[in-house]
């Protein structure tokens, strides 16, 4: 049995749970969130819980009972806490701004970079080189953080570019040129 997909998900009072024709919906303070589930799995609420159960203990059963079990707690954890990624940019001139649902980025181009920010998903700029990305569903919030860093990742001579707050870049040694 998967230690993960048999723990309960507990719910607060103010998250409401819809599950209705294979898919569940997740309602909280912080918005809305929904996925489709997987026609084998069954998620079931009892007394503010949600318990995910599988039919059969094949391979592919046991991989999506965890799985599904995880994407809810997920969903039910980002509509009531929601979930923020850190970025710090390093480098010289490098920084950011947001105007309107665009994030304007400096980085060391000839030009500013301009980024939409999908909807359900919030920037803060803390300071001139540290952003804060949040929102309620953990895949996009990393998926907009992960696409941030790629627009100039950190090199590692220098350690000049975007990173991860508490990520650590492995510096490589320069040239020694006589």
């Amino acid at each position: 049995m998967s230690r993960i997909g048999k723990k309960p998900i507990p719910i607060s009072n103010q998250v409401k749970v819809e599950i209705a024709g294979g898919s569940v919906s997740v309602q909280g303070p912080k918005g809305k969130l929904s996925m489709r589930l997987h026609p084998a799995m069954t998620v079931k609420v009892e007394d503010s819980q949600l318990h995910c159960t599988r039919p059969t203990d094949n391979k592919l059963h046991r991989s999506l009972h965890g799985l599904t079990r995880t994407l809810i707690a997920n969903m039910v954890e980002g509509v009531t806490k929601g979930f923020e990624k850190k970025l710090e940019m390093i480098g010289v001139g490098y920084r950011a701004s947001v105007q309107g649902r665009n994030l304007s980025l400096m980085l060391g181009y000839s030009h500013p970079l301009v980024y939409p920010l999908p909807e359900g998903i919030n920037v803060m700029v803390e300071s001139q080189n540290l952003l804060t990305i949040s929102g309620s569903d953990k895949q996009q919030v990393g998926a907009v953080a992960a696409k941030i860093r790629s627009l100039r990742p950190p090199e590692p001579y220098k350690g000049k570019g975007v990173k991860y707050a508490g990520e650590h870049i492995r510096r490589k040694a320069g040239k020694s040129g006589a």
